[in-house]
């Protein structure tokens, strides 16, 4: 059994926006922050078949305004998917300004300039920053890809590369983030690479 994010991440590796990188980390952020990990075509499952269980971790490096962070569904607090979800950049939005917009409406706004939207994109790239560092660090990925509703905010892919040089472990960092080519075609799309192995009992 695969999830969403895993089947994600396996369609954009096979053929989609990482279709010529080794290790691809795919990211949904949207509802959640689903994530998965592929190694040369192949979805790393794990021994508990959990591996890229990445919204579930605590936000790194967390600031002394951000702990213990928003209560998380799975019982904890503080969570990625806490801070980078839609529900978390909603939430921060209304902490700040009082306004509740949704992730959408917040896009529009980003895109108009409004200087309270920018502000709140900026805490969210930074901590987008820090919380894909962590990854890089661990599995060093030649390529990360985003996908979901918040993968649509154009500046992303421009902001967060430069801000992850303060948190990995590495004095040059080629790692790319990139948008997903697929859309939300991809997670059928990564069920579908899947079948045939499955068929072969691979």
């Amino acid at each position: 059994f695969h999830n969403d994010a895993n089947c994600f991440a396996l369609s954009e590796a096979t053929d989609g926006a990482a279709k010529d990188a080794s290790i691809v980390f795919g990211v949904i952020l949207g509802t959640g922050c689903g994530s998965g990990v592929v190694v040369d075509k192949k979805v790393l499952e794990g021994a508990n078949s959990i591996a890229g269980e990445w919204g579930h971790n605590s936000l790194p490096w967390p600031k002394d305004d951000e702990r213990p962070g928003p209560e998380c569904y799975c019982g904890l607090t503080g969570c990625i998917e806490t801070f980078l979800s839609g529900q978390g950049i909603t939430r921060d939005h209304t902490k700040a300004t009082g306004q509740q917009l949704k992730a959408e409406e917040l896009n529009d706004r980003i895109a108009a300039n409004d200087p309270d939207a920018i502000a709140t994109i900026a805490r969210y790239e930074e901590r987008l920053a820090r919380a894909l560092s962590a990854i890089i660090n661990v599995i060093d990925p030649d390529i990360i890809v985003l996908g979901g509703g918040l993968s649509n905010i154009k500046r992303l892919y421009e902001t967060v590369t430069p801000l992850l040089s303060r948190f990995a472990m590495s004095e040059t960092l080629t790692t790319k983030i990139v948008k997903n080519k697929h859309g939300d075609s991809s997670g059928v799309r990564g069920a579908a690479w899947l079948w045939p192995l499955n068929e072969l009992g691979q």
